[in-house]
Formats: structure tokens, C-alpha cells, sequence
């Protein structure tokens, strides 16, 4: 019997019970929908992830991409998907109606692409990294470019990517030295592109006929640092006036073999290098950074769901191995002639078990929070949409970089429960281990988003997001107090807030005569936001659980409500009681990392 790599209840649960995403139907763009269209996308997702993606998750991995002759190959089974993907409707399903959309609510589609990922991560990158490539296109270029480029990629015929990273200029993007000159006679955006990047994800293949890259560029003569950089269309192949494809002087010098996440090439790209290389302004010069910045916000959400699909997937490896696995027996049997019980009897298995599932669960509910605040953003009008919007990019640091760096440990801990065994190739683990180390560097480190959130989210607009985030978490502790057996948790949960409220002042009191050192612990303060937040999602989840439970209809679903309960009580002991620690550090007085100097190490 085939290993499960996600749950469909607990992400029924999490969609129907919790957040009640059939709702969004009230809201006139998403009146087509209801909750059986919804379940049919999700089953849909869920067949593609069995039948599909899951097979191929070994051999992607063993069988990485190879540059030969200057085209990098991928699994011969990858062009199929890709056009699976784009026959079905997946890669433009978020969009209109009018583009070919289905108008599909952020929520429901990031449920799908959790499965995805969950059965085959690599596998499931390269059609959504077209659809993030395609709705810049939308959003800012020209009904030309948009009518030139787009067709194609929601098709799945031309691949997607965001080519941002260069040699010199990682996450200081500022510093990039790609050129971009305006075209003699030409006047329809065209400029010559000259430079290299690095990392690309997707960035040439063959499971596909062309690729799009939204590139950013500086144009020659325009101001210095990130104020002048623009953004550009670039493709690997230009399409003429008569749809012929030719050569665009996009150069693939390499490809990068990774620790994991293997079966999706990362290319290193020659732009310009013979001087033939076109490239086409989308929106307004020297505006990119801030064009870019929409496709980053919507990965980063997709980077934490990415290291949730992976965690999760490792978690029900783990557990499936200790229910089935016999070793040892309890602490209080002595007689060695008695059967060896399975793993998930011990109390420690049981914890890393509970720790997966506090983390992962937790994560997931965060992140379609945060995909249904997208929703009402998009959709709702006045106060509603105001409100969503700032709850969104206050939350966003958080739903990125939290299960991204708690992935790591998760899927440590799924290998340790296998042993041996799991640091083998012959059970998956190890490869989710590998893979879960991505996350933490997708989308800007995590010390990055710290540093975004510190420093400008909890701030923007006199402090309002976080009032409105207060105003939601306060919200769910009032409905949990209605319940005797929840107050621990509350009680937990509101000393919690509190702490993070003092540390804010404290940190907010001290930037303006000492930056440095206010900054210096910004990621702790995001590992303790963070933390917090996930308490906050788990005294929903738990209330819910408490609800519901009186009228399960089976055994199965009051095991699974129960289980719930565990897991709320599990993250609030084990994992929330760290704020504390992390409160004491934030506060004290001693800079260590300030003062300490580099010829010191």
C-alpha cells in the first residue's frame, strides 16, 4: 500500500471547518463556485499527485538535470506534466474568466498546489512559476506583450521564470549590473539586454518550446541603486511577426547540481553576451523592483505552502514507518520474551510524531489564512479589503520564513524516527530532508524577512496591521474561552501576546538612536512573531475541534478531533513556552553579535 503524502481530512478541516472557504463565494467574483467546485479541483489535484507527480519523485531525484550541448535536459516525463498542467487549466486558474481563468480563489488554489508539492515538489514548480511570470505580464505590460507572450505560457508551451539573482547582487538587488539600451528606430519598448544571471529557476529546459523570463535590468543613464532598476520581458527565443521563433541570445552556461529539490534545473544565463539579445520594458521605467515585488510577496506565501508540502509529506512517511516498525518494548516490561512493540508507543517517537504534526498543521493554517486575506484583498471593497491587505503583507515574513526554517527540523525528525533506515535512500525521508533546505533561501533569507518585518510591517501605517492581528488573535481567544478545557491554552496564548508587545516596544524605543543594535536579533523577533502566530492558529483549530467533536459521526473523526486537541496542547507545552526565552534575549542589554568583530573568529 502506497505510502500517504498529505491528508484530504485535515485539509478539509482546515478549509471547511476553520476558515469556512466556501464563504468566498458570497463575493461577486467568485459566485460560480461552491464548495463541490471546490472539492472537484482538490480531487483533481489529488489524482495528478497519485498518478503523476508521486511516481516520478525518486527517479527526479537520482536523475537530475544535465547541460548538453547548451540545453539542459529534464525528465523526459516532465513535457507531459507540464502539458497537463496547461491543458487543464491550472497554470491561468486564479484569472479571469476573459484570460481564460477560472477565477479560482487563492485559497482553494493553494490547497491544490500544497498536494502538488507534497507528492512531487520539483515536479510541481515549473507551471506555477509561469503562472507567477504570467500575472506580472498582466498586471503591468501592454495588451501587446500580454497578447505576444501569455497565451503560450498558460498553455504550457513556454515556461516562466523570474530572473532576479546575479553574480555580485543576491539579495542586494540594488547592486545589479545587467544593462538594458533603448533600440535604434524601435518604439515599442524594445531594448538591447546585456548581462548574466545566475540561479533561475526553470531557467531552460526541454520540456518545453520557449522560455519568458521577467528579468530586472538597469537602463542605461538612469538613476543609481534600486530607483533605477526597470523590469523586462525576455525571451529565451523571440517570436516574430509571423510567430516564428529565433534565437534571442539567451546563453545557458550552466547548470547548478543541488543538495536536494533536484528534479527542477537552476540555470546560469549569458544575456546579451553577441550583443543579440531583445528584451521588452513591462510597465513604466525604473519601476521593476516594485513590479517584482508583487510576484515575490505571492511566492514567498508559495515558499512557506512548498516547505508545509514537504514536511507534510515527511511526516506521514514517518508515521506510517512507526506504526509498522517493532523495536524495544515499554520502559516497564523486563521479560525480553515478550513481543517487541511498535515505534509509536514510545513516548519519545510520540513526541517527534506530535512535534511534526504541531509545526506542519499549525504552518498550513497560517498560510490559508493568509491565502484567503489574498482573496478579500483582491476582491472586497472599503474597510474588508483594507483590512485583509494589511493582515497579508504584516503576515507574509511570517507564513514564508517560519515553516521554512521549522521544515528543516521537522524532516530532521522524521529521519531520526526511521533511524538508520532513513538515512538511506531506500525510504524518502532522507530526500525530504535534503529538500526541506531550500525554503529558508527562496524568495530572501530568512534574517532578510526579519528585518522587513522589524523593521517596516509592524510599523507601516502608525502600527494598524498589528492592531488588526491583535484585534483577530483576541477575537479567537474569546471564542476559546468559552471552553473549560481550553483555558490553559488561552491563558498561554495571552501571556504570550503580551511579551510580544513589551519586546516590540522595547525593540521600536531603541531604533531610533541605535539601529544596529535594535536589528541585530530581527530574526529572533521573527522566530518569536512567528511562534505566536502558530499558537494563535492552533487555539482556532482546537476551538473548532471542541465544537465539532460532540457531533462526530465516526470513530475516525472524533480520533481525528481529539488528535487536534493533542497537537494544540503539544505546540503550547513544548513550543510557545520558547517566547519566553526569546522575550529575555530580545531585552537584554548585551549586543554580542554587535560588538563582536570579524578578526575575533
Amino acid at each position: 500500500m502506497p505510502i500517504p503524502f498529505f491528508s484530504p481530512r485535515d485539509l478539509s478541516f482546515h478549509l471547511y471547518e476553520v476558515l469556512q472557504a466556501d464563504k468566498l463565494t458570497r463575493f461577486a467574483h467568485f459566485q460560480d463556485h461552491d464548495r463541490a467546485s471546490f472539492d472537484m479541483v482538490l480531487d483533481a489535484a489529488a489524482q495528478i499527485g497519485e498518478n503523476l507527480l508521486r511516481p516520478l519523485l525518486a527517479v527526479m531525484d537520482r536523475d537530475e538535470p544535465q547541460l548538453i550541448e547548451g540545453k539542459i535536459r529534464v525528465h523526459p516525463d516532465m513535457r507531459g506534466i507540464i502539458q497537463r498542467f496547461g491543458d487543464d487549466g491550472w497554470i491561468n486558474a486564479p484569472f479571469r474568466y476573459e484570460e481564460g481563468g477560472q477565477q479560482l480563489p487563492a485559497t482553494i488554489m493553494n490547497a491544490a498546489t500544497f498536494i502538488f508539492g507534497a507528492a512531487n515538489y520539483s515536479s510541481s514548480v515549473f507551471p506555477f512559476l509561469t503562472t507567477g511570470a504570467a500575472n506580472l505580464l498582466r498586471s503591468f505590460g501592454s495588451q501587446e506583450l500580454i497578447d505576444r507572450f501569455t497565451p503560450n505560457m498558460y498553455t504550457g508551451r513556454w515556461q516562466g521564470t523570474m530572473a532576479l539573482t546575479e553574480p555580485d547582487a543576491g539579495s542586494s538587488l540594488s547592486d545589479i549590473t545587467t544593462s538594458a539600451e533603448p533600440l535604434e528606430g524601435e518604439t515599442n519598448g524594445a531594448y538591447r539586454i546585456r548581462g548574466q544571471k545566475i540561479y533561475i529557476s526553470a531557467g531552460d529546459h526541454d520540456a518545453c518550446d520557449n522560455v519568458v523570463h521577467l528579468m530586472l535590468a538597469k537602463i542605461k543613464g538612469g538613476p543609481a541603486g534600486a530607483k533605477g532598476i526597470s523590469l523586462f520581458v525576455v525571451p529565451q527565443k523571440r517570436p516574430t511577426e509571423t510567430g516564428e521563433l529565433v534565437d534571442n541570445d539567451v546563453l545557458t552556461a550552466g547548470v547548478y547540481h543541488k543538495m536536494g529539490y533536484k528534479g527542477a534545473p537552476i540555470a546560469h544565463l549569458m544575456v546579451g553576451s553577441n550583443d543579440g539579445t531583445v528584451g521588452y520594458l513591462l510597465g513604466e521605467p525604473h519601476q521593476g523592483l516594485r513590479y517584482m515585488f508583487q510576484m515575490m510577496n505571492e511566492a514567498r506565501v508559495g515558499v512557506g505552502m512548498n516547505a508545509v508540502s514537504i514536511g507534510t509529506a515527511a511526516y506521514y512517511a514517518s508515521l506510517t514507518y512507526a506504526r509498522e516498525r517493532p523495536q524495544g518494548r515499554p520502559i516497564s516490561e523486563k521479560d525480553s520474551a515478550k513481543p517487541q512493540t511498535p515505534i509509536i508507543r514510545h513516548a519519545d517517537v510520540k513526541r517527534m510524531l506530535l512535534f511534526q504534526k504541531a509545526v506542519l498543521e499549525g504552518s498550513l493554517g497560517l498560510l490559508l489564512q493568509c491565502s484567503q486575506y489574498a482573496d478579500i484583498a483582491h476582491v472586497a471593497e472599503g474597510d474588508e479589503r483594507e483590512r485583509a491587505a494589511l493582515l497579508l503583507d504584516l503576515l507574509t515574513p511570517v507564513a514564508k520564513s517560519y515553516p521554512s526554517e521549522m521544515g528543516c527540523l521537522t524532516t530532521s525528525a522524521a529521519v531520526q524516527i526511521l533511524g538508520g533506515a532513513g538515512y538511506t535512500t531506500d525510504f524518502p525521508v532522507e530526500q525530504f530532508y535534503r529538500e526541506a533546505r531550500i525554503h529558508p533561501i527562496h524568495e530572501g533569507t530568512t534574517g532578510i524577512h526579519g528585518l522587513d518585518l522589524l523593521g517596516r510591517k509592524v510599523t507601516m501605517q502608525g502600527g494598524r496591521a498589528v492592531q488588526y492581528w491583535v484585534e483577530e488573535v483576541q477575537k479567537t481567544i474569546a471564542e476559546a474561552s468559552s471552553y473549560s478545557e481550553l483555558k490553559p491554552l488561552v491563558d498561554e496564548l495571552n501571556k504570550a501576546l503580551g511579551q510580544l508587545d513589551t519586546v516590540t516596544r522595547h525593540l521600536l524605543g531603541i531604533l531610533p538612536t541605535n539601529a544596529e543594535v535594535a536589528m541585530s536579533d530581527a530574526s529572533l523577533y521573527l522566530e518569536m512573531f512567528g511562534i505566536i502566530n502558530i499558537a494563535w492558529q492552533w487555539v482556532r483549530q482546537a476551538t473548532v475541534a471542541t465544537q465539532n467533536r460532540p457531533n462526530a459521526q465516526s470513530e475516525s473523526d472524533r480520533n481525528f478531533y481529539q488528535g487536534k486537541l493533542m497537537a494544540a496542547r503539544y505546540f503550547v507545552e513544548y513550543e510557545l513556552v520558547k517566547v519566553r526565552s526569546l522575550a529575555k534575549r530580545l531585552q537584554s542589554p548585551d549586543s554580542v553579535t554587535v560588538e563582536m568583530k570579524s578578526e575575533w573568529f
